[in-house]
Order: C-alpha cells, then structure tokens, then sequence
C-alpha cells in the first residue's frame, strides 16, 4: 500500500493541477502532439527512404556482387570492366556471373510527351538478376528489338501504362530512342528514381549509344549449391583488382543504406527534424511545467511547511510530465497512421507503422516530457516556507 501511496497521490495532486486551468492542459498537449506527429514523420520518412533505396538491391537474385569502389550507390555506378568479373569463374565455386547495366533516362510520357527521368536497367533476359514476376514471364519477349518493361509501382506522372497497353499504345522513347512496352514488372519508386525500366543488355546499348558492353556497373555471381558464401568472397577479394568491392547479399543492402544515411544530406535532414521536433516539444512542456509551478508556489510552501518532503514534491512534476506525454501521444499516434497513409498515397512509397516505431517514438516523447519536468523542477526549490509566510 505504501508503494501505491508513494506514486498515486502525488500522481492524483499532478493531474487535478492539470485539468484546473484546461487552456494551459490543452496548450501542452498541442505541444507534445506536435513533437509527436514530427518525430513520426521523421522517422517515417526515413524508413521509407532506406526501404525505397534497397529496393532494388533486395530483388537481386545473386551470393555475390561487384561494384566499383567509386560507387556511391546502385543510381550513382562508376563502370568497371567486365573482364573483372569474368575472372570469377575460375573459381570453382563459382556457377554463373552476370552483367548489371544502369543509367538515368528521360522517358516520354506516351498520352503528354512529357519527359521524366526514370532508372534504366539492362540485362540478360535469360539471367533472371531480378527476382521478379513480370520478368519472368517475358523473357523471351524482351529478347526482341526495342522492348522494354515498364515499373508499374512508377510515379503516375509517367502515364497509366497498364490502360495505355491494354488500349493498344506500347511506343515510346527512352532517351529519345523509340522503343515498345511488352509488359509491367513491380519493384517501386526511390528517392533516387521516380520510376524503373528493365530491359535486355543488347536493348540498353541501343538506348545508350555512348555506353560500352565491356564497361558494367554491377557484377551478379551465383555460387554453386552448398559453397560457403564468406569464404568465396575472401578468396576472391584476393583475385581481384583493388578497384573492385565484392558484397554478400546483406553487405550490399548496408552498402545502399548507409550512403543516405551517411554520405547523402538528405538522411541527416530527417534526423535532424527529429530532433527539432523533441526540442520544441521539450521547450513548450517545461514552459507549462515551469508557469505551473511558479503559480502553486504559495501552495507548495504551505505543504512543505505541513512536513511533505521535496521528494513529494518531484513525484509531482514527474507526473505532470507523464500525464502530458500521454495525452499528447495517444492523438499524435493516430494522426501520424492518417498522414503516413497521406504520404504513401503521395510518394508512392511504403511509410509502415510498426510497433517498434510506435514504441521508439514513445519513449523519445517520454523521455523528453521527464527531461522538461527535469528542468522545471529547479522552481520548487524557491517555494520556502519561510520565505511565504
């Protein structure tokens, strides 16, 4: 009982403090919402910018790639030489190796002929280094002269391609090359790429007249059944030349990730803004905590003149913080699900509210309503029962 004591009325004190002056309550919470929603768009949009740029990466079907040390990204390649990974296959792990070719594009929009800039991949048809649907079932179509498949997860600025084939429009051009849509594939649009075409290696160099075929940007090495994939790569580091990464699967993932985290400013925005947002909510939460103590500060004396003890007194303002970050959560949560679902219909980028977000953000708002109550509680210390009376 002692226990509950210790907390429940001071808690009690805290929340009839709060509620007595509901401009000031409402004011508080506004401000806890408002740090709330920010963080939650913050954070958002920062997962949405990491699962936008490994999109790409995550349907490669591949143990092993290449990638030249210049490369900042997949949508930033410096070329290497093909030979490099030709030189894999002397490994006797090794079962097959397949050139990536990529390069940014303007793509005309077939109902405006308005140009876009969309992500242009060139590959072997037969080599399957997207796991995708729609490639699969069009493998032999994209062997053909001039055709490509257009990303169905594009930006609509690009034009309704699937009512535009199926009404029999298929041609249009890619840097300014004219080429024929056979089919659609899905894999998303990124901060990088509004928009991706996949088309076959021969296809690409006819789009792109000034690119060489021995020049590639991405090398894909499959192992053999039951290879051990870290020991493959050691041995091969050692073979190739040192302007050359070689990434498992995950390592690549990292590698796209940690470029907007790090070396794009676009990732130090988003953490930025997220601690903007707990500042200001720090700063509007102690003004209240602040204001409230100051205006009880008779009444704080008088109980401090009956025997309460200054800890009773901190259990308070801790309350009041708890109660204001609680209050402020719970609406900024919901509104925060209605604007990632604003967002995503927006961006056309996947925005997910899962629970360790959820979690993540409530304890950033807990911890900076403690912090505020932290700040303010320095007041008490000027209600002196001596002083008042």
């Amino acid at each position: 009982m002692n226990g509950i004591a210790w907390f429940y009325f001071p808690a009690r004190l805290a929340w009839r403090q709060l509620i007595f002056d509901r401009t000031k309550l409402i004011a508080a919470t506004s401000g806890v919402l408002f740090a709330c929603v920010l963080v939650f768009m913050q954070l958002g949009f920062r997962d949405s910018l990491y699962a936008s740029a490994a999109s790409a990466p995550v349907k490669l079907n591949g143990d092993l790639f290449l990638m030249h040390k210049q490369s900042e990204a997949m949508w930033r390649p410096v070329q290497f030489k093909r030979s490099e990974l030709m030189r894999t296959l002397g490994h006797a792990a090794v079962a097959e190796v397949y050139p990536l070719y990529s390069a940014l594009a303007p793509f005309k929009n077939i109902e405006t002929q308005i140009k876009r800039t969309l992500m242009v991949y060139g590959l072997d048809p037969d080599s399957m280094i997207f796991d995708l649907t729609g490639l699969k079932n069009k493998q032999t179509e994209l062997r053909l002269k001039d055709t490509v498949l257009f990303d169905e997860f594009s930006r609509p600025e690009f034009g309704p391609m699937r009512q535009l084939l199926m009404a029999g429009q298929h041609t249009t051009e890619i840097n300014d090359y004219k080429v024929t849509v056979i089919g659609l594939f899905r894999l998303g649009v990124s901060f990088a790429s509004d928009g991706n075409v996949i088309t076959s290696d021969l296809n690409f160099m006819r789009i792109f007249p000034n690119r060489n075929v021995s020049d590639i940007d991405l090398g894909v090495i499959r192992l053999q059944p039951g290879t051990s994939i870290k020991q493959t790569q050691n041995e091969l580091r050692s073979r190739l030349n040192e302007s050359v990464n070689i990434f498992t699967y995950e390592e690549l993932l990292e590698y796209e990730m940690n470029y907007w985290a790090n070396i794009a400013p676009i990732g130090f925005i988003f953490g930025f803004g997220t601690v903007m947002g707990l500042v200001v909510g720090l700063v509007i939460v102690y003004q209240i905590l602040f204001t409230d103590i100051t205006n009880h500060r008779n009444e704080f004396a008088t109980l401090k003149a009956m025997g309460y003890e200054h800890g009773y007194f901190v259990r308070v303002v801790f309350a009041s913080a708890f109660f204001l970050a609680i209050l402020g959560f719970i609406p900024g949560y919901f509104l925060s699900i209605f604007l990632y679902q604003l967002a995503e219909s927006q961006t056309f980028m996947p925005m997910p509210m899962n629970i360790s977000k959820v979690l993540t953000v409530f304890v950033f708002i807990l911890s900076m309503c403690a912090t505020a109550g932290l700040l303010a509680i320095r007041k008490l210390k000027s209600a002196n029962p001596a002083d008042m009376f």
